[in-house]
């Protein structure tokens, strides 16, 4: 059981989901589990293993959710008598260690192009956990992505919508086209992405943000959207702009200026 039970949280892992393991190190007196049970909760649902079922059982689960949510590991302790929370009389204390095995940050690249494959290639040395999106097979399939964790391939706003978006995604929009590119927009902005960027034109951006807010989509949430996407250090070749890309993208997730070395005081 336990050997299936890693097996399933390395292949989770892997493929970009947070884990957190929750086990019993402590048992004083009398409790539903054992010393050394495990219990496996899985950020996209469900669980695996046990702690001894019950109330103990269903707290530790929301709490291992909480510890995903925040990406923090934690050690709690119970006391299993009526009085307490749990409302439980085996009369004993049981203290459970919560291991969260941290998410990787995921780069959800719309588009398969030019743009997108040397983006692949910067987010992958990087060790990103990337997800490719496109409409065509042939611009998203393993042969040209073989790291990419996720290869998706269909209407791009309809597979967009079924992705998982948290503050630990980024999403890259570098469609084929116009419609594409809005198609994308549309269905992931508001949904509380770390950053969203998409390639274009200030007149095409100016004109999708005309249209999306005649949709009804937030003006206040397209104003987050970093379009033009990138830093000002691109000569416009695919590859450079992929690279002022992950700047951005950097910058943004280590909460940096992004400024030269030489103008960023306190560093040594």
């Amino acid at each position: 059981m336990e050997s299936k039970l890693m097996m399933e949280i390395a292949r989770r892992i892997e493929c970009g989901e947070g884990v957190a393991l929750v086990t019993l190190v402590k048992i004083d007196g009398s409790s539903p589990g054992k010393k050394g049970n495990i219990l496996a909760v899985f950020e996209n649902g469900g669980i695996m293993g046990t702690v001894g079922g019950g109330n103990l059982e269903y707290t530790l689960t929301k709490e291992a959710r909480v510890c995903i949510e925040e990406n923090e590991s934690k050690e709690l302790e119970f006391d299993l008598v009526e009085e307490a929370a749990l409302h439980m009389k085996c009369g004993g204390s049981v203290k459970a260690f919560i291991k969260v095995f941290k998410k990787r940050d995921r780069l959800i690249i719309v588009g398969g192009g030019h743009v997108g494959g040397e983006l692949y290639q910067v987010a992958d040395f990087l060790g990103m956990d990337i997800w490719m999106l496109d409409d065509r097979e042939e611009f998203c399939n393993i042969e040209k992505y073989p790291n990419a964790s996720k290869l998706i391939v269909g209407d791009i706003g309809e597979k967009m919508l079924e992705l998982p978006v948290d503050n630990y995604t980024y999403i890259v929009i570098v469609s084929r086209g116009h419609m594409g590119d809005k198609a994308a927009l549309r269905a992931c902005v508001g949904r509380g992405a770390k950053y969203v960027g998409m390639i274009g034109s200030r007149k095409k951006i100016i004109e999708t943000n005309k249209e999306l807010i005649a949709e009804g989509i937030s003006k206040e949430e397209l104003q987050k959207v970093y379009s033009p996407v990138g830093l000002d250090i691109s000569s416009g070749t695919p590859k450079e702009i992929a690279i002022g890309i992950i700047a951005e993208i950097l910058k943004i997730k280590n909460n940096l200026t992004g400024k030269p070395m030489s103008e960023v005081k306190g560093v040594w």
